[in-house]
Parts: structure tokens; sequence; C-alpha cells
């Protein structure tokens, strides 16, 4: 059979790399300025906001890992062999999984916070807050190194070459137990412990009146509610933003993958599958902006640091010149004392 090496359209080749490189650029930077931020400023160093920079971490191994790879995949095929195809599926699985779990521990930080203020300057602390999320980060890795068993590569010969792909090793009929394992465990339960929270805190916030406990060592800087209703509920929005647009935004693929595992042949639209994957990168990318539109904290933060950028900017660029100057001077004063020996 004369089968030729199969190409993507144009179009998508455009749309594709086009959607990701805008998409990743302003997450990467996004996520890159949250993690600076909290590090460089004191003040921001609270409870809550130890967790957004774990999810900040986890959304750019998502954004590195799994959306720049799909543009070099789309254009050709898979450049990155063997030991590429087994450390990059396992870097997207703990970004996934750290994303979720870190999401899942802002969001019971804020109800012990809310709806158990008294306890909550024992237990709502930067240094638990950093232990915990030391454990999740180990937790994950652990739990991920099953990836490395369950991906390989596939070389598929044509007439006009050989099409390299990376893929899971294991059947379909294994592979669904450990996908639906995956889903309950990072997609599922999550959820179902947000809502659960969520609707506590919301009765605290907007039922009942707000206990008098409730102070900056219990939430701390950006979690702050420093007794007043107004920013404890503003704080915790903000956060539910984050909760919801999680779940909206990996629903498209969740639900493609369950479905695929009921129907025989699987659907594999080319463009909705185009959009499942723009819709996981927005949502590593997506939280910064939040963050800058929801809070004045973090706004604030980001502008000066962006001040701090251009300001280093503009003394790397005198030295530059000054370097330059400098050259240029030595040269010319070589120049004029090779003359006059010449003379």
């Amino acid at each position: 059979l004369d089968l030729k090496m199969p190409l993507n359209p144009l179009e998508e080749q455009v749309i594709t790399i086009f959607l990701t490189m805008l998409i990743c650029g302003v997450g990467i930077a996004g996520n890159i300025m949250v993690v600076l931020v909290v590090l460089r400023t004191k003040h921001m160093v609270t409870p809550t906001n130890c967790y957004l920079v774990s999810l900040a971490v986890a959304d750019l191994i998502v954004l590195l890992a799994a959306g720049l790879p799909n543009i070099s995949d789309v254009v050709a095929f898979w450049i990155y062999g063997y030991t590429g195809c087994l450390c990059i599926t396992y870097l997207q699985y703990l970004g996934i999984n750290v994303s979720s779990c870190s999401i899942t521990a802002f969001t019971i930080e804020r109800y012990i916070a809310i709806c158990h203020s008294i306890k909550a300057q024992f237990i709502c602390t930067v240094s638990r807050a950093k232990r915990i999320i030391a454990g999740v980060w180990i937790f994950t890795s652990l739990y991920c190194t099953m990836w490395f068993f369950l991906v390989d590569t596939d070389e598929t010969v044509y007439t006009n070459g050989v099409v390299v792909t990376c893929g899971y090793r294991v059947s379909r009929s294994l592979y669904m137990p450990i996908y639906f394992l995956d889903f309950t465990l990072f997609y599922v339960i999550p959820l179902i412990v947000a809502t659960v929270l969520y609707g506590l805190i919301a009765r605290i916030l907007f039922m009942s009146p707000l206990p008098s406990h409730l102070n900056d060592r219990a939430g701390g800087g950006s979690g702050a509610c420093l007794g007043s209703k107004w920013l404890c509920g503003w704080i915790t929005k903000m956060l539910a933003v984050v909760v919801i647009l999680f779940a909206l935004l990996w629903m498209p693929y969740r639900t493609l993958v369950v479905v695929n595992s009921f129907i025989d042949p699987p659907y594999h639209n080319t463009w909705f599958l185009l959009f499942c994957r723009m819709c996981i990168y927005t949502n590593s990318a997506i939280n910064p902006i939040i963050y800058n539109l929801m809070s004045q904290k973090f706004r604030v933060a980001f502008k000066k640091l962006c001040k701090l950028f251009l300001l280093w900017e503009k003394q790397l660029s005198a030295i530059r010149n000054q370097d330059i100057s400098v050259k240029g001077h030595l040269l010319f004063n070589h120049r004029t004392h090779k003359t006059q020996t010449t003379a």
C-alpha cells in the first residue's frame, strides 16, 4: 500500500500555534509574576498566598510541559524522543494534579479561617501551609511516577517518511481504570469538597454575623479578613472564581474522555480536541489575571514589580551604553597611539 505521511491542515497549524503561543506566553509571564510578587513582598507571604504560589508553579509546569510541545507536535511529529515522552508526560500530570491539590488546600484553609476563626490562628499559619504544600508535591510526585510505565513512543513507517508519536503503551481497557482513578482523585473529589466548603463559607459570610475573631492573623495579607465582612467575602469570591473556572475549563476534556470510554470508535474531532487543549491551557494561564482584577493588593504588587523591571532594564541599558562608550574610547586611544608610534 502507498501510504503517505498524514499532515495537519495549514489552518489547524496556524490557529494552534497562534492560540498556544498567546495563551502560554501570557500564562508563563503571569504565573512567574505571581511567584515573584509573593516571594519579594513580605506582607504578601500569607497562608493563602503560599497555596497560590504552589498553584502558579504547577500551572507553569502545565504550560511548559503541555502547551509548548504542542506547537512542534502540530507542525511536525514527536521530536523529543523516548526520554522526552516519559518526562513530558510525567510533568504534565504532575502540574495538573498539584494544581488540583493546591486549589483544594486553599479552599480548606479559607473554610477554617472563616468558619473556625479561633482555631485558624493556630492552624492557618505560613509554616503549616509550607509543610502542607511540601506534602502535596511529594505525594503527587510519587503518584505520577506510574506514568513512566504507561507511555511509550511508537513509530509508523510511511512511503515518504517515519512518524514518531508519544502515546500509551497499555491497552485502552487497562488505561481507563487508571484514568478514572485520576479523574476521581483530582477532579471529582476536589469539586465536591469545594462545593460543600464554599457553601458553608457563604452561610457564615452572608447569612450570619461575621465572627469577631476573624483577623489578620487568621487569614493574613491577601487572605486577611481584618474584621471586615466585606473583605472576607471579596477574597473568598476571588478564590471561588478560581475553583469555578477550574471546573468549567477542565470539563470539556474530562467529559470527552469519559464519553470515549463507552463508545467505539472514540470521538476524535480535531477542532473539538483543539478546543479542549486550549481550555486546559487557559485554566493554567488565567489565574494571575483574576488576582489582578479582584485583589487590590496583588494589583499594587504587580505594578511595583513591573516598575522594578523597567528600572532594571533602564539600568542595564545605561550600563551597556557605558560599556560601548568606554570600548569605543579605548579603541580610539589605541588607534591614536598606534598611529603616533608608526609615525
